[in-house]
């Protein structure tokens, strides 16, 4: 297994041995490695392999059976909550409302770990940034209900980039976008991680994007990582064929990895 190089402790999340079952069966198996800050992350991997139950677990949106997890050298259990939504932001598969809001009403809640719902100016300027990152600001006075599933889905986005956090962890941020609003988004995280110093970390299926845009790479195969590395180490035809199970021809275009496969 190709590893990344170390970095200090304090500017990451590092994950230990995670094991995780379901019924008896393994989502996860001794699964060990880190998310360091300035960087994006993509993790690969076919459908069942584990990724989301990475990131959740991680996250701690769900618990590890075993192992160990440590955001900025401190065990994550450890962490208060509220201290944690200031380190730590997620955005799950699936997001549902049931309330009318408008888009700047729903970026707000990614304010809630600062000011407790008591908008102040720094808030209101956070939101105004992430609205205008996602390029939402004409919008933001839309409701939700009115919207396109893409633009929904750029909304949440907002609302996960407006929290203003270290680390930042979004699964399948791509769905629902079309290809113009996934290139705007790729770079807007891209952007985020260079410029901004954050963990970027993000579960995807389009291998061409995280071969485009992410620093590096953890691919999955059942419930565990068959490889982890720079983009370059990872996207290797080889490696993705025997991952994916199908074949894979890798090329390159502007300097960056292109896969091909069918």
């Amino acid at each position: 297994m190709v590893t990344h190089p170390s970095i200090d402790g304090s500017v990451m999340i590092h994950f230990s041995n995670l094991h995780k079952t379901y019924r008896q069966f393994s989502v996860l198996s001794d699964v060990s490695g880190d998310f360091p800050r300035g960087q994006v992350t993509a993790i690969i991997g076919p459908n069942g392999a584990g990724k989301s139950t990475l990131l959740s677990v991680v996250c701690r949106l769900a618990k590890a059976d075993s192992g160990d997890i440590e955001i900025a050298g401190q065990r994550l259990e450890s962490w208060d909550q509220n201290a944690l939504a200031k380190r730590l932001s997620v955005l799950r598969q699936s997001n549902q409302i049931n309330m009318r809001f408008t888009v700047r009403e729903l970026v707000a809640f990614g304010r809630f770990p600062h000011c407790q719902g008591r908008l102040k100016a720094q808030d209101h300027q956070a939101i105004d940034e992430a609205l205008a990152l996602l390029e939402l600001t004409h919008l933001s006075e839309r409701y939700l209900d009115e919207l396109s599933g893409g633009q929904r889905q750029m909304a949440f986005i907002a609302m996960t980039v407006a929290q203003q956090t270290d680390y930042l962890f979004l699964d399948e941020p791509l769905n629902n976008l079309d290809i113009k609003h996934s290139v705007a988004m790729m770079r807007c995280l891209q952007r985020l991680a260079h410029a901004q110093n954050k963990a970027v970390v993000i579960v995807i299926h389009d291998i061409n994007f995280a071969a485009r845009y992410a620093d590096r790479l953890i691919a999955m195969k059942n419930g565990k990582i068959a490889q982890m590395g720079s983009t370059q180490e990872v996207i290797q035809s080889e490696i993705l064929s025997d991952i994916y199970e199908v074949p894979f021809v890798v090329t390159e275009h502007q300097g960056a990895p292109l896969c091909v496969y069918y």
